[in-house]
């Protein structure tokens, strides 16, 4: 499978996501960058999760419908294309970072997925369901990773 290139001018690989997206913030989605998308793709597919939260791995963002021609998304907005569905708060889009106080440095896994077919999720998809699902229609994917600590 090969690899979908997926940067932002937020911030880099394995450094800290800025205040300004967290929920102590804005909490507004950074910018986001991709290139590396196969001409193949028939939609794009966008998680954003992060497994040190207590318990579950817990999902901060996940837009699926993502137009496979677009090149990436501003700050603060909906991926061209893109159906956002409720994040782990319960809210509809973004939910940024907001580990609890004390419990240490939390990584962020933004992942880009490129799907030879569209996504069946039910209404309120669990991050396990999404990999479930993801299964067999991946044809690249890239990562991002930020951290985030209170």
């Amino acid at each position: 499978m090969s690899g979908i290139e997926l940067s932002s001018t937020a911030f880099h690989d394995g450094t800290a996501i800025p205040r300004r997206h967290s929920g102590e913030g804005e909490d507004t989605s950074p910018p986001l960058a991709w290139s590396g998308v196969p001409r193949e793709a028939t939609e794009l597919v966008l998680l954003c999760e992060d497994p040190d939260a207590p318990g579950t791995t817990f999902l901060h963002w996940l837009v699926t419908g993502i137009d496979p021609a677009s090149r990436g998304v501003g700050e603060g907005r909906t991926p061209q294309g893109g159906r956002e569905w409720p994040n782990g708060f319960g809210r509809v889009g973004w939910g940024g970072p907001m580990p609890p106080p004390g419990h240490g440095e939390h990584r962020y896994f933004f992942r880009l997925y490129a799907l030879s077919e569209p996504l069946p999720l039910r209404e309120r998809p669990g991050v396990e369901e999404v990999h479930r699902a993801l299964e067999g229609r991946e044809l690249a994917s890239g990562t991002l990773v930020g951290t985030y600590q209170r």
